[in-house]
């Protein structure tokens, strides 16, 4: 199954010559667009909220804006759409929730996101491991849901008997059905947590 969205926020994020490089990341995107979603935001609060810089704020909007994504107006951006149908299929596809203290967490926050039927691409974890390294994440656990428990590959058959509190916390959080796929992730900050999240759950999105 295609992922659209996926495919758009690559080509709005891809590297535009002539010019230096994007000094954001497609999660940067992806972020700017929920926000934009739950109410009209200004560019300064969406620099606030993203952590990064007003002239990285600006080509994000003029990207969005110009992939009719969304339109701007003194209140501030706002969904097209199109952007709201991207972010109805990311939301399909995608759940997230902010982590308590667990076994599986390793720093000060943590985040798990779910991707929606894709426990066939999952191997042994170490890609999603990787990917969420590089953004920032200090760790990270890949977990699926087979026959009604959920499993780390190589490291535990269920969950529940050995982590239990992982396990409570991630089924009253995410609700996993058969297939799904949980990346847990933990970070210094909240915001490397989630971005490490989106980059592993990123890699089980294409159908290569």
């Amino acid at each position: 199954m295609p992922y659209l969205f996926k495919k758009d926020l690559e080509e709005i994020t891809g590297e535009k010559a002539p010019g230096p490089l994007p000094t954001f990341s497609v999660f940067h995107v992806l972020r700017a667009i929920e926000l934009i979603g739950e109410k009209p935001v200004g560019r300064n609060q969406l620099a606030e909220n993203l952590k990064i810089g007003e002239g990285a704020i600006r080509t994000i909007v003029s990207r969005l804006k110009n992939a009719n994504l969304i339109t701007t107006s003194k209140i501030g951006c706002k969904l097209t759409k199109e952007g709201s149908n991207l972010l109805k299929e990311y939301q399909s596809t995608i759940k997230k929730a902010q982590l308590g203290k667990n076994e599986l967490t390793s720093a000060d926050y943590s985040f798990a996101i779910l991707i929606k039927d894709r426990g066939y691409k999952l191997k042994s974890g170490m890609e999603q491991r990787d990917a969420a390294v590089v953004r920032g994440a200090k760790s990270a656990t890949t977990i699926t849901f087979k026959a009604g428990h959920l499993i780390i590959p190589s490291v535990s058959e269920n969950l529940a008997e050995d982590f239990p509190t992982a396990a409570k916390q991630l089924l009253a959080l995410l609700e996993p059905k058969e297939n799904d796929v949980i990346v847990i992730t933990s970070a210094n900050t909240l915001e490397e947590a989630e971005m490490g999240g989106l980059a592993a759950a990123w890699t089980l999105l294409d159908d290569r």
